[in-house]
């Protein structure tokens, strides 16, 4: 079984191919905070990297993002962290 951490990365590499995706679960730094649960996996830090984000502007990257995280979000998923970058803007920090 899948861990949300693992669905999270594989929805965004499919949805924004080729990416480079890297996620963290920060539910433990959100316990006792609204839509955290004891189990964790409600709360997450999201850096993807891919061309596919070049000529989007950050709230279209956003929506596309979410868009495709849309299970998770119906699933439990309450907060998500997004960094979504073009290999350009990655490559300069």
């Amino acid at each position: 079984m899948q861990t949300r951490s693992e669905r999270i990365r594989h929805a965004l590499e499919t949805a924004f191919p080729p990416a480079r995706v890297e996620v963290a679960d920060d539910s433990h730094r959100h316990a006792g905070h609204a839509g955290a649960q004891p189990e964790g996996e409600t709360h997450f830090s999201v850096l993807a990297v891919s061309p596919a984000f070049a000529g989007m502007t950050r709230v279209a990257r956003s929506r596309a993002a979410h868009a495709a995280l849309e299970a998770e979000f119906g699933s439990g998923l309450h907060a998500l962290s997004l960094r979504l970058l073009t290999p350009e803007e990655a490559a300069r920090g």
